[in-house]
């Protein structure tokens, strides 16, 4: 049985790009950011299916940032069976790739990171945070070329490289090495690392945004700002057809704005720009006094969330 101890959890820097560039046009680098980022998660989403078809019992963390002697090391994926520990580095790289001397290149010429040479630094880290919590056990990595069309010429024969063509053995594999229960000791080290993750990730490349500038609307399913306000209590995309309840598409424009501007207050007249093809200020001031607590302030009054 597969137990999930810490599972991945939404990707604030992919989120927060994904909004963004629904109300602007991103800059080349943060939308090359915004592409790799997406294609990044879709792989590791892929395998954290794969794992959660093992069978014995293991414990697996997703999605690790951690810390040893000041510095940071990031971790896709951990499994912890009873009798050894396997971090994965999951790339979902597409076309043909090649080995020289140890370097990775894409085949017209450019280098680019070898992630082996990523993950042996974040099993060397690893190793050094078990000893600190006291911990023995054997570790080994893996990085996992998850996507089909994925094709890596002089690839070494004995390494660490699991290929698409190999994962269906390699979970097997897993399966099989792995005893039916873990001890007591292994599920604490688990919600023990899971403590120790680092939620603010320094490494993720913001970029900078103004309320002003952003192109005001309700984003629609189908990732445009293409809603129109119907008379009724729905909106209509004019894209793609797609007819949605006004408040819960108003709840969710909010829910939007809040993880842009955090600091931002919310009042009728912000979210009502915000919203922007809502016809009625009337609409939004019912929609936020009946989902949240208004709070009396005169002309600057605002709303927050319902006490419990």
């Amino acid at each position: 049985m597969v137990i999930v101890i810490k599972p991945r959890g939404e990707n604030i820097e992919l989120e927060l790009l994904r909004s963004l560039r629904v109300h602007k046009k991103l800059e080349e680098e943060d939308e090359n950011n915004y592409v790799s980022l997406e294609k990044g998660w879709a792989g590791e989403k892929q395998f954290d299916q794969l794992l959660l078809g093992l069978t014995n019992e293991c414990l697996i963390l997703n999605d690790l940032l951690l810390k040893v002697n000041n510095t940071l090391f990031q971790i896709d994926s951990l499994l912890i069976t009873q009798k050894k520990i396997i971090i994965f580095e999951v790339k979902n790289y597409e076309g043909d790739y090649y080995i020289k001397d140890g370097r990775l290149h894409i085949i017209n010429g450019k280098e680019i990171k070898n992630p082996l040479i990523q993950i042996s630094r974040s099993e060397s880290l690893f190793r050094q945070l078990l000893q600190d919590l006291k911990f023995n056990v054997p570790v080994e990595s893996h990085v996992i070329f998850i996507n089909p069309e994925f094709f890596l010429y002089e690839a070494p024969v004995n390494g660490s490289y699991v290929f698409h063509a190999q994962l269906g053995r390699f979970i097997k594999k897993l399966d099989a090495g792995a005893a039916s229960r873990v001890s007591d000791g292994h599920i604490d080290l688990a919600h023990k690392l899971a403590s120790l993750h680092i939620t603010k990730n320094p490494y993720s490349r913001l970029p900078d945004y103004t309320y002003e500038e952003l192109e005001k609307g309700i984003v629609c399913k189908c990732g445009c700002l293409g809603y129109e306000d119907t008379k009724g209590q729905t909106l209509f995309c004019k894209k793609c057809g797609f007819v949605e309840d006004k408040e819960l598409a108003v709840l969710r424009s909010i829910e939007e704005f809040r993880f842009l501007f955090p600091k931002k207050r919310i009042t009728v007249d912000v979210i009502y720009n915000w919203c922007k093809v809502i016809r009625s200020k009337k609409t939004i001031q019912r929609i936020l006094s009946k989902n949240f607590d208004l709070i009396s302030f005169g002309r600057g009054s605002y709303y927050v969330d319902k006490r419990k």
